[in-house]
């Protein structure tokens, strides 16, 4: 099987002037090089494709796959994890990961809460702020976490996002709009454990692989799985995988969220407990990093004994289960007398 591989390369956007931060959520080149390492394993051959701009070329030229493993995050905007899974669904061809539904919700971690909140499963307390005077209408008691409502890899995350008052409110609430141009979720700070559990298949046939503990050092920014923890994570934080009551109720947390949301063939979803002790969903990754050696999803196998190579081709086999009925074959539009009938 020819395996197309949809991705964008962080070196790529870098040499066109965009920092570090801007960048955080694109891939290196050795995440490709393991992704196709694992695809070769399989049995099958990997063929790189690149971003969303190179996958219309290549579609406009004529060029087809069985099956693209797709990690391309997009530029801009909210919906930009789905651009990819929308361009396959209009040419009938079969993705991994979610589709642009559930892509583009759970990019928003406002509508996902709200999702989650409905569900009836336990997520803090929260207010979308928009402006200033949004922030200064907040009526949530402090401490409260301030993030981009739409980002991901932690970015804009830092020891200033915990606030204790409405100045520093105000101050965070105004530095995140000026630097990320769009809203900020505001949500009660969750001073707890925190998780992050990682999760393979859809629906019935999803799993937990485990639910990993994040322990910050005394290197790290307190209180906060921030963007600098996460880079510098090898000095920064300790990981070990949870057992007993805390592991079976954030199995249970992560599994209930990730059907109730629709999530696809892998990904992971970080809980944290409040002050009485109780776990609740944070957010959901459905476009998780796949970094051999860096990001949690593959740290998290590793420490549960789920070798890479595993974890790639579990997501393979939960996307492949969809290829089962054939697709329907793209028909003209039945028109009448030289007119497209009506609806």
């Amino acid at each position: 099987m020819r395996i197309g591989l949809t991705y964008d390369l962080r070196d790529d956007y870098l040499k066109l002037g965009f920092d570090e931060e801007q960048t955080a959520e694109f891939d290196r080149l050795d995440t490709v090089e393991g992704l196709e390492g694992a695809i070769r394993t399989m049995g099958h051959t990997p063929v790189r494709i690149g971003n969303v701009r190179a996958l219309l070329d290549r579609l406009a030229s004529g060029d087809r796959w069985d099956l693209v493993f797709n990690i391309a995050e997009g530029l801009s905007g909210v919906g930009r994890e789905a651009q990819v899974p929308a361009i396959l669904d209009i040419h009938n061809i079969p993705y991994t990961f979610s589709d642009p539904l559930v892509s583009a919700l759970t990019l928003h971690k406002a509508m996902t809460k709200r999702i989650v909140r409905d569900l009836g499963l336990p997520t803090a307390p929260f207010a979308v702020v928009e402006s200033e005077s949004d922030a200064a209408a907040v009526n949530l008691p402090f401490p409260l976490f301030a993030k981009p409502v739409a980002e991901g890899s932690s970015k804009g995350v830092s020891a200033r996002s915990k606030v204790l008052d409405h100045s520093e409110l105000a101050r965070t609430c105004r530095g995140l709009l000026t630097q990320f141009s769009q809203p900020v979720l505001v949500e009660s700070y969750l001073p707890g454990r925190e998780f992050t559990v990682g999760i393979v298949g859809t629906g019935t046939r999803a799993r937990a692989i485990a639910a990993m503990e994040v322990h910050l050092l005394p290197a790290a920014e307190a209180g906060v799985y921030s963007y600098d923890n996460k880079e510098d994570y090898e000095t920064r934080v300790r990981y070990t995988l949870a057992e007993g009551a805390a592991k079976e109720e954030a199995f249970s947390l992560a599994l209930a969220a990730w059907r109730g949301l629709g999530c696809r063939d892998g990904g992971r979803i970080d809980v944290r407990a409040d002050a009485a002790g109780r776990l609740n969903f944070i957010e959901v990754n459905v476009l998780p990093g796949l970094n051999p050696v860096r990001s949690d999803l593959a740290i998290l196998s590793r420490l549960s004994g789920l070798a890479y190579n595993d974890l790639i081709a579990q997501i393979i086999e939960s996307a492949l289960e969809r290829m089962v009925e054939p697709k329907a074959p793209i028909v003209e539009t039945p028109t009448h007398a030289g007119r497209p009938l009506s609806r």
